[in-house]
């Protein structure tokens, strides 16, 4: 997405206002939220993009995570500390903090990856998601990135610790989908056995008539998260084909 300067500055501060922090310097909140296909696609204006300081923001959340853990929760051990620990920090957890926010439409993008669905792939979002956190610890110290992270990822924390993590994907697939303009996306239960108390569900979901993935679950519910789990999986490895039926 190309912006002019005001449009920046304006981008800028919305999300400022979204996160309740105001950067000193602004130029760091622009590098993490600028995609290194964005820099790529202006080499002439030396910009920085988010890699760098996503590093940092991954070396401060593991290190806010692992403090809160072994404060909040001393009878755990060291191997459920870490296993809890990788539930929190891993793609999946970061993306959904970003989308929580909305973090997505305010990623400087190059072409390529606009057009790809860049917006909401679990990757970029996860690793834009590090990288705010980053400039937050650069701009306003450990502290100030600490609340942020136990704020603003509270509850993928209490689901980790609980084992009850819940990732909207039928939600991400029709955002991703309808970039395109209104699209059908259907499910279907196209199988189901077992007995009442313990029965399992096969769906399939399809965009425009064609079936595009395809999940199993103990309800139907978690058999549509999983089809559309399975979509958005093969759309973000390169079958964008379903897009434009």
């Amino acid at each position: 997405m190309k912006m002019n300067n005001n449009d920046l500055i304006n981008s800028l501060s919305e999300l400022e206002g979204i996160i309740k922090y105001d950067f000193k310097d602004k130029k760091i909140l622009q590098t993490a939220i600028t995609h290194s296909s964005y820099a790529n696609e202006r080499k002439s204006k030396k910009l920085n993009y988010n890699e760098r300081i996503e590093f940092l923001g991954d070396s401060v959340l593991s290190l806010v995570i692992s403090e809160y853990l072994y404060k909040m929760y001393p009878n755990l051990p060291e191997g459920e500390l870490t296993v809890t620990r990788a539930k929190i920090v891993c793609e999946n957890s970061l993306a959904k903090c970003a989308a929580d926010i909305g973090l997505g439409t305010f990623l400087l993008l190059g072409k390529g990856e606009e057009l790809s669905g860049g917006r909401v792939k679990s990757s970029i979002l996860s690793d834009a998601f590090e990288a705010l956190i980053g400039a937050i610890y650069n701009d306003g110290g450990f502290e100030t990135a600490k609340a942020f992270i136990l704020k603003y990822m509270e509850d993928v924390i209490k689901s980790c610790v609980n084992g009850k993590l819940f990732y909207d994907y039928k939600t991400q697939l029709q955002e991703l989908v309808q970039q395109n303009g209104e699209q059908n996306i259907a499910y279907n239960v196209i199988d189901e056995s077992g007995p009442d108390h313990n029965k399992t569900f096969v769906t399939e979901v399809c965009i425009n008539g064609l079936i595009t993935g395809k999940g199993t679950g103990h309800s139907k519910k978690e058999s549509e998260q999983n089809a559309a789990k399975d979509a958005l999986t093969k759309i973000n490895n390169g079958d964008k084909g379903v897009l434009y039926n």
